[in-house]
């Protein structure tokens, strides 16, 4: 979640880019840098680790000056928290600067080109290939567009990126690809910004244009140019941002839960950042105060939660259980805290909790301390009291704020928490190797990309199927394994904003109970992704078929055979079993949306419901 201002025009540009980012400190603490340009100074980079405020104590003493630039607050994904892994990055003549907000999934294969070709590399970022990458190809091209649209075009992953050329003075050129990084370029007299939010630039303007997936924008400072990556014109009239700092907050959706689940690709790549390195094969959670040799004595762990962040509890089991061989057992909050558990020294609690505030799930911590077991939360919200309780550390979601009552991009961010976790207690335990871990870090790498794909992919199928289904009165919907929870999730999605009585039940047992209630006029969602018991799940489709349900499947692309059988088939692209969860969910988020809209509900603000229980 990194902080991004570019400037041009005729004011001092390192006033602009300093104060926006002062606007932009929350996405990124860990380091900050900006790059000034003036005719006489030359290219001016300044940069320093920690908070903001140490890069404006560098800058008095060395000021920079000139009215065009960029800056860049860091949180780090690749390469620790130095002054020369700070953003802006330089190519090797060092007349391009590059800052970027994502991660580039394929970096490894392009720096190993790079490498090849004598290219010398100075930090460890992942962004140092992109400003590389810009430089070579502007030496072919002696066109800044040209490089960075050369440039993206080998990119894979979400990326926003800025770019400028000492040699091409009067101009910034930003791109996007994928949907893990955002770029607003605000229209101004005789002046441009640009900014990965909208609060860093409303200062100076209301007049906002998003730039949208694969697509340039050459800035100058009478205007901006648009153009697809492959080079087509685009036509887009700025958007005016009122004032009101809800509306600019919800941007161009209708609700916060439509823009929290669409900033989910974000959300995913923010709690990867500094927290793994798939070229060693390791992930860093820092803020564990539990090493490797108490991580190898526990022998069960105890996830406690509540909604919401119980299903994910659920899955946290099928993934640490596999990875790391360690026995999870997953409880209702407002049950453990009065069942008088039994834990054991070799236990370790698990609290997972979007606000971090829940009562029963604080109970539950309380209770573990009693017994001296320590906990770990899972928890999004910063100094909440669950985070600080929290003996054996916090672990943070950095989903961003989360205003929906109906939780979206902090269960899949408490997802892949716990597969974090699940690593650093399999590399602990020694029950994968080190390549095995760079495998799985691989996976979660591609994921962000992989939501950004099944948002395109099916938000408008998920629009038409609720016009199809939003009279119903009852739904059903069946999964597997891993998948078992998303089935509880997505029911209670539906139930929770659309107000019908919807029931998620493991897809075996279907026969023992739930099948009574099939018949033509009951919509039957199944999760049935290509895995290890794909084939009984097209089994359930099969019973479900031939009692007259209707059935809505959630398929791997490429399955030929699902499609003839389902009614409604929404594809999800392939990734590792233990990570499905993640994507399977996604359009069961956009389902309950779009049916609770057409039935005129209150989407963010559902009836009898609170964000956070903070009483019994």
């Amino acid at each position: 979640m990194c902080g991004i201002v570019g400037y041009i025009g005729p004011r001092e540009a390192t006033e602009v880019v300093v104060g926006g980012l002062q606007r932009l400190e929350y996405r990124g603490y860990d380091s900050a840098g900006i790059a000034i340009f003036a005719p006489g100074a030359g290219l001016q980079l300044r940069r320093s680790v920690g908070k903001l405020s140490n890069l404006v104590a560098r800058l008095r003493e060395t000021p920079a000056s000139g009215n065009i630039g960029m800056g860049h607050t860091r949180w780090a994904t690749h390469g620790g928290v130095t002054e020369v892994n700070a953003h802006p990055h330089r190519d090797t003549s060092g007349e391009i600067v590059v800052i970027q907000n994502g991660i580039v999934e394929n970096y490894l294969e392009l720096k190993g080109r790079l490498l090849e070709q004598g290219v010398q590399f100075h930090s460890q970022t992942d962004t140092e290939v992109i400003a590389h990458m810009v430089g070579l190809a502007y030496h072919q091209t002696g066109s800044l567009e040209a490089a960075v649209r050369q440039t993206m075009g080998q990119l894979r992953g979400g990326n926003a990126v800025v770019a400028f050329c000492v040699r091409e003075p009067g101009r910034l050129v930003a791109a996007r690809l994928g949907n893990a990084g955002g770029v607003a370029i605000g229209v101004g007299e005789g002046e441009m910004f640009i900014a990965s939010d909208m609060p860093a630039i409303l200062d100076y303007t209301r007049d906002i244009i998003f730039l949208e997936d694969r697509e340039l924008a050459v800035v100058t400072a009478d205007g901006v140019q648009i153009t697809t990556l492959a080079g087509a014109a685009v036509q887009r009239a700025p958007i005016s941002v009122p004032w009101d700092p809800v509306a600019a907050a919800k941007g161009d959706y209708k609700h916060f839960m439509q823009k929290e689940i669409f900033e989910q690709p974000r959300a995913l790549t923010d709690i990867l950042r500094g927290r793994i390195d798939v070229e060693r094969g390791e992930v860093y959670l820092d803020d564990l105060t539990l090493d490797d040799a108490a991580l190898r004595k526990v022998e069960r762990i105890y996830a406690v939660a509540c909604g919401t962040a119980w299903h994910a509890g659920l899955v946290a089991k099928f993934v640490i259980e596999q990875l790391a061989r360690v026995r999870v057992e997953v409880d209702y909050a407002s049950e453990f805290r009065y069942r008088n558990p039994v834990l054991g020294k070799d236990a370790l609690l698990l609290a997972i909790s979007q606000s971090g505030e829940t009562v029963d799930t604080l109970a539950a911590m309380e209770e573990a301390r009693t017994q001296g077991v320590p906990a770990v939360a899972i928890v999004n919200a910063i100094g909440s009291q669950a985070a600080r309780v929290a003996d054996g550390g916090p672990l943070y979601l950095h989903a961003g704020p989360e205003i929906g009552v109906a939780s979206t991009k902090a269960f899949t961010s408490m997802l892949v928490a716990a597969y974090l976790l699940g690593l650093r207690l399999a590399a602990a335990r020694g029950t994968l190797t080190q390549a095995q871990v760079r495998e799985h870090l691989q996976h979660l790498v591609e994921l962000p990309g992989k939501v950004a794909e099944v948002l395109e992919s099916s938000a408008q199928q998920c629009e038409q199927l609720a016009e199809r289904f939003h009279h119903a009165t009852n739904a059903l919907y069946l999964g597997r394994q891993i998948n078992y929870p998303i089935a509880l999730e997505g029911a209670l999605k539906l139930k929770e904003i659309s107000y019908i009585h919807a029931e998620g039940y493991p897809a075996g047992e279907m026969k023992h109970g739930p099948v009574a209630l099939i018949d033509d006029t009951l919509p039957v969602v199944c999760i049935a992704p290509q895995d290890g018991i794909y084939e009984k799940m097209l089994s359930n489709v099969e019973q479900v078929k031939a009692r007259g349900g209707q059935v809505i499947a959630i398929a791997t692309v490429g399955d030929t055979v699902l499609p003839t059988k389902a009614d409604h088939t929404i594809f999800i692209p392939a990734t590792s079993p233990l990570l499905t969860p993640v994507l399977t969910v996604v359009p069961l988020q956009l389902f309950a949306y779009h049916v609770a809209l057409r039935r005129g509900a209150d989407v963010d603000q559902p009836r009898n419901l609170a964000k956070s229980v903070t009483v019994e």
